[in-house]
């Protein structure tokens, strides 16, 4: 065998997830997992029992169609109807994914030349780095500074260039909680149009906001056809592992995104493509709920960081709390999230890994609210008794 690597060079450094090593902490420790995003409680029970209705129908346990079973797609565009008086052709402008994730892989493969510059606001989830290094494209960010954690929409400007094909958003934003004003959008709009650029946004949180609204950036002027929006289930239904995402675009944009996505999973998760039709027509209490559910909880674990003595960045919107580990004397996110299990038996994420500037990041760390009451108080707890 040369000696060349065997990983492809673009994913150098993209190794094991901090996820996997975290939760694999967890579970060795017994301690409690505020680290990865996602619930510990299943959603609407109605939700599920369509899913096993799905099953025993006989409904989706073959390959579903490739661009997604007709009643999501429908149901899809209903819903960006309802909430944002937008619309979309359900047969040739959306199309299912598995999860969020391959969607924005999807997209990017099939939106990117080599060397393409993709702007993305830092820290970013960690797949974005991934899929924009896997189309060969290099990635530009621009960093959200604390506390505020808003983007400087003069040094948005300074760096696009002529090799600048697209814009990542994301909002509400992982991890910093951050929700993108009308007034923000709308500069980014102008931007967009002004320097004929592609904009992808994923809005996978877009029902966990608590304060301010989420306003879709497709649905600004002059925005509608150059935008590729990306959403999920699994945030607003409580239902992860069920993996059901979704792309909404003008007709060839999806069909450039399908083209990629037909030759990555091809389909996916056929029966419950059926229950997330169904859920996404729930009534507007659930997502009422939902979000007031959220708030509540992002307000108890954030007064428990507090009286452990963490700085807290309260966040607008998503699952997630960025806090400052400097007022406890620390300053190492990495050492700090690998020692806390011990400590404290609490898993938390540093969010450096969410950098490519990872002295920006290294004091902070991110907690997951998506939990159990009872657990969170319990986190609480043990980490006022480890400070």
């Amino acid at each position: 065998m040369s000696g060349r690597p065997l990983l492809n060079h673009r994913l150098d450094g993209l190794g094991t997830t901090i996820f996997a090593e975290m939760s694999a902490l967890a579970t060795t420790t017994g301690a409690i997992n505020l680290g990865q995003g996602f619930p510990d409680t299943d959603g609407p029970e109605s939700v599920r029992e369509a899913a096993v209705r799905a099953l025993r129908d006989g409904r989706g346990n073959q390959y579903p169609p490739g661009p997604g079973v007709p009643e999501l797609r429908t149901a899809i565009s209903d819903h960006q109807r309802r909430f944002y008086d937008l619309t979309f052709d359900p047969d040739t402008e959306v199309l299912v994914t598995a999860g969020a994730t391959e969607a924005i892989a999807a997209t990017m493969l099939a939106l990117l030349e080599p060397e393409d510059e993709v702007i993305a606001f830092e820290p970013f989830y960690d797949s974005y780095a991934a899929c924009i290094a896997m189309a060969g494209a290099k990635r530009v960010p621009l960093t959200l500074h604390a506390p505020s954690f808003r983007p400087d929409l003069d040094e948005l400007r300074s760096k696009i260039t002529p090799r600048t094909r697209l814009l990542l958003l994301n909002t509400p934003h992982n991890p910093t909680g951050t929700v993108l004003t009308i007034e923000e959008q709308s500069a980014i709009a102008a931007l967009a149009v002004e320097h004929d650029l592609l904009v992808v946004t994923d809005e996978v949180y877009e029902h966990l906001v608590y304060e301010g609204t989420h306003h879709p950036i497709a649905a600004l002027p002059g925005m509608r056809e150059r935008t590729v929006s990306i959403s999920s289930a699994g945030k607003a239904f409580s239902f992860t592992g069920w993996k059901v995402g979704w792309v909404m675009a003008d007709a060839p944009l999806v069909a450039a995104v399908r083209t990629a996505k037909q030759y990555l999973t091809y389909v996916s998760s056929g029966p419950f493509q059926y229950a997330i039709a169904e859920a996404l027509h729930l009534p507007d209490a659930y997502f009422d709920n939902l979000r007031a559910d959220h708030r509540r909880k992002r307000d108890l674990l954030s007064d428990g960081l507090r009286a452990a003595g963490f700085k807290v960045f309260q966040p607008a919107g998503t699952y997630f709390i960025t806090t400052d580990i400097r007022p406890l004397g620390e300053s190492d996110g990495f050492a700090f999230c690998r020692a806390l299990p011990e400590r404290a038996g609490v898993v938390a994420i540093p969010n450096a890994v969410f950098y490519d500037h990872r002295e920006e990041g290294a004091p902070f760390v991110r907690f997951a609210f998506c939990k159990r009451t009872e657990v969170l108080e319990e986190a609480a707890k043990r980490l006022k008794a480890a400070w």
